[in-house]
């Protein structure tokens, strides 16, 4: 048996950059741990996720916004995480935000306070990385154990590379779908779990329209039917905002409507969900949008348990290899899911003998 190095002597690679990964990459490496962080995004927060957009406004001139088009928030029921979201530095901080509801909107859940990283949803990723080492749009494709330490192998902007170096353990913090190919060789067992793990799609429209001529007394709207699962206006959230005449917002579309036409083009896709938003604003705000810009992202795995699934701490941790993952499919569907599989799994890397 291979003997397990001491934290602080480990070298750790932790692929995946949301807030599981952030959250085991900034506690490793506070216990003497060389850590690499790896991820296939530009920058950090996985889900937690804000997306700059840019076009010609009325007058001409460039124009930019940046929305929310991941998590619109996340709950905080266990008092760990709250205690962890009040004791944060760095820079990152979250602000409640209670979502008011349209009428006639299906019911927003969970119900009351939300917690919402200020100024954007990456900013609680970011301040738990800090300065550690980190390697943006690189995919990790194998995870290979030679000599005692793991190599790994990926893609990046330049083409098929090898890390140089060997790592003592690694810490996949990825949806499911994506650690399964990369368990398989080492815990098909655990691959087996991962690849049935449920997922939900889902594509959202991202969009700038004139602000509408009456003031709204609601942030959120949730259809009773159509595509539509969930509707916020992102200006009028904390720490948000929008020039004087602009209206920003954040369309999500069913699971079941994205799963039909997720392999469509954004080109198909955009004038759907506009019209979708449409007929969803029309009745309330009297009038119809005037759009000035609008986008669509697919998100292939936005959800990978269904909703109401309980939040609780489970992680997988080999310690004779050195391998664990993390992430809310394990730790319950959301951002403290996330926190809480990640506190699981960073038990279990200080307890050797333990396998989780």
């Amino acid at each position: 048996m291979e003997p397990a190095p001491q934290p602080s002597s480990r070298r750790v690679a932790v692929v995946g950059a949301g807030l599981a990964g952030a959250t085991c990459a900034q506690a490793l490496a506070a216990a003497g741990c060389t850590v690499q962080v790896l991820d296939k995004a530009r920058g950090p927060g996985g889900r937690l996720a804000t997306r700059r957009l840019a076009w010609t406004g009325p007058d001409g001139q460039p124009r930019t916004a940046r929305v929310d088009h991941g998590a619109p928030g996340f709950a905080a029921a266990d008092a760990g995480f709250r205690a962890f979201l009040q004791g944060l530095g760095g820079g990152a901080a979250v602000a409640a935000w209670t979502p008011q509801a349209a009428p006639g909107s299906r019911a927003v859940r969970p119900a009351g306070a939300w917690q919402l990283p200020v100024p954007d949803m990456p900013t609680l990723c970011r301040g738990l990385l800090g300065g550690l080492p980190a390697r943006w749009s690189f995919t990790v494709q194998r995870l290979a154990r030679e000599g005692g330490a793991w190599r790994i192998e990926g893609v990046s902007e330049a083409g098929p590379e090898l890390l140089e170096g060997g790592f003592d353990a690694v810490v996949l913090a990825l949806p499911p779908a994506q650690a399964a190919p990369l368990l398989a060789p080492h815990r098909p067992d655990w691959a087996q779990q991962a690849a049935q793990a449920p997922m939900q799609p889902c594509w959202t429209l991202m969009g700038v329209t004139s602000r509408p001529s009456q003031p709204l007394d609601w942030q959120v709207l949730r259809p009773q039917g159509g595509p539509l699962s969930w509707l916020h206006r992102d200006d009028l959230r904390p720490g948000r905002g929008a020039a004087v005449d602009e209206a920003h917002w954040v369309a999500h579309a069913r699971p079941a409507w994205s799963r039909e036409h997720l392999e469509q083009p954004p080109e198909w896709v955009l004038p759907r969900l506009r019209a979708a938003v449409d007929e969803a604003l029309g009745g309330l705000l009297g009038e119809p949008p005037a759009w000035r810009h609008a986008v669509v992202h697919r998100w292939r795995y936005a959800l990978p348990q269904p909703a109401g699934t309980p939040a609780r701490r489970q992680a997988w941790w080999d310690a004779r290899t050195g391998l664990g993952a993390c992430g809310d499919f394990l730790g319950g569907v959301g951002a403290e899911g996330a926190w809480l599989s990640a506190q699981a799994l960073l038990e279990a890397m200080t307890a050797p003998a333990r396998a989780v």
